[in-house]
């Protein structure tokens, strides 16, 4: 029952600060409509048809990234209100604080999907080409967006204020999103470049939503690892949120 009333009071906390949702949405949609259209022009003479809806489950992923870190920039205007506190004394286990504020972003991240899966109609871009390509993607953003927001909520927690949570989380979001497949084909990428990329998980989870919605390849073995790693990196990273709000209690 307590994740369900974090999770509704976080809804309306998200709605009454809108401008969140606007402001996480609105880069992809720019990425979408501007770049694709400036970039897809020198993609011309490669392999890919159709360039927007090649960067589209990038840019699904830079969605969960942007969206899911507002769930670290939650608690600082809870702090500012008093309404941190007043939750952290109240009889809620530690885990369902965090599951309601986590879960609350990963709502907000398909709500955001599911617009610009909209807008992408407009390019030709299919988000659920298929029911079964539908079950896996909505299976990726979730574990996507849970990871990133548990991350967000336990690095809120151990940086003093926002200014510094904005640069430390930029700092993070920006290169995992360009040092991937997000924007590219990598199968001609060589030398250090090339090892980055492969090294880093999104470029699975990336390679994974694209053969799914463009592919429908829905069942490929890189599919199945990318779903596996995902839980396991969100249920470190639930861990490491758990942590840090206990020691911020001194619990």
């Amino acid at each position: 029952m307590g994740i369900v009333a974090i999770l509704a009071k976080n809804i309306r906390w998200r709605f009454h600060n809108s401008f969140t949702i606007v402001v996480t949405i609105l880069q992809p949609i720019l990425w979408l409509v501007l770049y694709s259209t400036v970039a897809g022009k020198t993609m011309e003479g490669s392999r890919i048809e159709n360039y927007t809806a090649f960067i589209f489950p990038g840019l699904i992923v830079l969605i969960c990234f942007s969206t899911c870190s507002s769930s670290g920039m939650m608690n600082y205007m809870m702090k500012s209100e008093g309404s941190f506190y007043r939750i952290l004394i109240a009889p809620i286990k530690r885990s369902s604080i965090i599951l309601g504020q986590v879960l609350e972003s990963v709502c907000c991240t398909f709500l955001e999907v599911g617009v610009m899966g909209i807008v992408g109609l407009f390019f030709s871009v299919r988000l659920f080409p298929s029911i079964g390509s539908a079950f896996i993607v909505i299976l990726l953003v979730f574990f996507t967006s849970f990871f990133v927001a548990s991350i967000a909520y336990g690095v809120s927690l151990i940086l003093p204020n926002e200014m510094i949570y904005e640069t430390v989380m930029s700092a993070i979001v920006l290169p995992i999103f360009f040092l991937s497949s997000a924007l590219f084909p990598i199968e001609e990428l060589t030398g250090m470049l090339r090892i980055v990329v492969y090294l880093n998980p999104f470029t699975y989870v990336i390679n994974s939503l694209r053969s799914t919605m463009l592919y429908q390849t829905g069942y490929q073995q890189e599919i199945f690892y990318s779903i596996i790693l995902l839980f396991i990196l969100s249920l470190f990273a639930f861990l490491f949120a758990n942590r840090q709000l206990k020691r911020e209690t001194n619990l």
